[in-house]
């Protein structure tokens, strides 16, 4: 059975409801989604890769039933919410868009192959409403990435390869700030503050120092990556600009353009993402002088 985008027909009586609950409030939900949702049998809250207020979680119970939230584990091996949807109509609500990540994209196919109708109703992402919150070109965005907590001793570096990949080829990046500092996805979610991005990205840089001289340089794309790290390792990171964006799509929005080094004084919000600016149109340059 193939998997159905949203339509205006009316919802199955079983199968799993894809629903984008938008950035962090009930209002920017579309009307389609709250619907759907009111409709469902069992409603459940993916809560590992993004967060809602809890004040907009209590609206959002009072308008379309109670909902249990669930984590990585519920959602990467579905069992439960498949035998659910053979005989109700379930809903996954999931913050942004739910086909953002790539984890839900899985979890849409894998209902498919078990024969689980599935309908997707899409919300506004993170993706599209900070680029175009901010002011800079969409068209000149490169790959996305997410700034990891250092995981015991284990520090990522591939976050700060896209970054720097990006501006060697003249793009920004939109990096998300990591959730979990466990990594397991299971609970116990503490947001990355500014600061704790500050402390990621340094260890980032000085492993990424460590291991430059045994990176693959034997394809084009391996050698461009080299030479971007280099370059991004041959100037001063703190000094690097970026946009502090806090609380995107709720009242509490707040955005801030500084520079890696003074993110250790800033305070953010419940949920905070960063953009590394690239070279800047002149329009692009008006437009972040707002968030001075």
């Amino acid at each position: 059975m193939t998997a159905k985008r949203t339509t205006t027909t009316p919802l199955p009586t079983t199968g799993l409801l894809l629903i984008g609950m938008g950035p962090g409030r009930l209002s920017a939900m579309s009307l389609e989604a709250v619907e759907a949702a009111k409709a469902a049998d069992v409603r459940r809250y993916e809560a590992y890769t993004a967060l809602w207020p809890q004040s907009e979680l209590d609206a959002l119970e009072v308008a379309v039933g109670s909902v249990e939230k669930v984590m990585r584990p519920e959602v990467e091996q579905p069992d439960v919410l498949f035998e659910l949807a053979r005989t109700s109509l379930v809903a996954l609500l999931v913050v942004g868009d739910p086909l953002q990540a790539t984890t839900h994209v899985d979890l849409q196919l894998q209902a498919a192959e078990a024969g689980i109708e599935c309908r997707v109703f899409h919300g506004v992402s993170i993706t599209t409403l900070v680029t175009g919150a901010i002011g800079l070109s969409n068209y000149k965005f490169g790959r996305q990435t997410t700034l990891t907590y250092p995981y015991g001793g284990w520090v990522a570096t591939s976050p700060l390869e896209v970054i720097a990949t990006n501006l060697h080829q003249n793009l920004h990046t939109l990096a998300l700030l990591d959730l979990d500092p466990t990594g397991e996805g299971i609970g116990h979610q503490v947001p990355m503050k500014p600061s704790d991005a500050l402390v990621s990205l340094r260890l980032m840089r000085d492993k990424l120092g460590e291991a430059l001289d045994e990176m693959p340089q034997g394809t084009a794309l391996e050698a461009m990556r080299h030479e971007a790290c280099a370059a991004l390792l041959g100037r001063s990171l703190d000094e690097v600009p970026v946009v502090l964006c806090a609380d995107m799509g709720t009242d509490d929005e707040r955005m801030v353009t500084t520079t890696v080094g003074a993110l250790g004084g800033i305070v953010g919000g419940r949920l905070n993402s960063l953009v590394f600016q690239s070279t800047t149109s002149e329009v692009e340059e008006k437009a972040l002088l707002r968030w001075q």
